[in-house]
């Protein structure tokens, strides 16, 4: 059994950068000390050896068991199904993108996929001639249309700048990416309101017949997992300080807990404030609780109500439950 686990990452495209601050930022940094280089290393793990590749060759490497572990697009993985890839984290929280159908903005009178299916038989009709698809998502388009009951279309596997293919003249629509709009708008194009095939993100993925097989390749992945769940969780949360005067601690406790909002993930730590003054007790206490982002002003506010001051507030960067759930769907599914 080998020691070491590959983990593929992306060399280039919109989530390669991305996908290294995201794993900087859970701690697990990635070390490439040549630009050029494929191989890399992560210090946090050492018994990881880092592959770069580009989007989809990452899929294939883990799909041929070169690499045990690695990074892509979700709209990947769902346009390459195999019985030996397993997702392993579906959402990694970056690279967000739709896979969608765009036409031109000209067809004024195109806003759905119904509208759609008549241009399709319209063409066919009148034109004499299927409707032309950009797209380098034939699989995913293909499987769509046919389900949209678009059946007379003709694919053109589209490479580069695939916006500019009805402009040009050589597709009517295409099937493509798209994050902000921004690109379609720019080459005239606008997206079909119900024609997302994919919502996509970054995603962890894994050779299933490597991690059945290898205790070290599931022992990184547990790593990996226990890290990532813990910093994801950790982005949700603040923790907060607070002075507050009170007669005793359970006192000032009860006050604290009487709020849903702040009441901590298990309650409120209290520990009274040396005053150094001589007292035999101290009428201060500092709280320290971990409270939900979402709810930090509302949080707040409640605290400056029952006497609270000189709160401080702070990121939590890791929040590591009992088990990585992650890591308990992955041995699941795992058999």
């Amino acid at each position: 059994m080998s020691q070491r686990v590959t983990l593929a990452l992306p060399s280039k495209g919109a989530i390669s950068e991305p996908t290294l601050n995201f794993l900087r930022d859970c701690g697990l940094r990635v070390e490439r000390p040549n630009p050029r280089q494929y191989t890399g290393s992560m210090p946090a793990l050492p018994a990881v050896d880092v592959l770069f590749q580009r989007v989809n060759d990452v899929l294939y490497k883990v799909t041929d068991g070169t690499a045990h572990l690695g990074i892509t697009g979700l709209d990947v993985v769902r346009e390459h199904p195999d019985d030996n890839l397993i997702v392993i984290h579906e959402d990694l929280h970056y690279g967000y993108c739709k896979l969608l159908v765009a036409v031109p903005e000209a067809w004024v009178d195109v806003e759905s996929m119904a509208d759609l299916v008549d241009v399709a038989l319209d063409f066919r009709e009148y034109k004499r001639r299927n409707l032309r698809v950009a797209t380098t998502y034939t699989n995913l388009t293909r499987q769509f249309l046919h389900e949209q009951g678009i059946h007379h279309f003709t694919l053109l596997n589209a490479e580069g700048a695939i916006e500019a293919a009805p402009t040009i003249g050589y597709a009517d629509i295409i099937i493509d990416l798209a994050q902000t709009g921004t690109t379609l708008r720019e080459n005239h194009l606008k997206p079909i309101a119900d024609g997302v095939i994919v919502e996509s993100q970054a995603c962890l993925i894994g050779n299933v017949e490597s991690l059945r097989a290898n205790s070290v390749a599931v022992e990184t992945a547990r790593a990996l997992l226990e890290t990532i769940d813990a910093a994801l969780q950790g982005r949700d949360y603040y923790q907060v300080t607070v002075n507050i005067r009170g007669e005793t601690a359970e006192e000032v406790a009860r006050k604290v807990a009487s709020n849903p909002l702040t009441r901590g993930l298990q309650g409120p730590t209290v520990a009274p404030i040396f005053s150094g003054n001589g007292d035999s007790g101290s009428v201060w206490f500092t709280i320290t609780i971990i409270i939900a982002a979402r709810d930090l002003l509302e949080s707040v506010e409640h605290l400056r109500a029952i006497g609270g001051t000189q709160t401080v507030v702070v990121p939590v960067r890791y929040v590591f439950l009992e088990q990585s759930s992650t890591f308990q769907k992955l041995l699941a599914q795992l058999g």
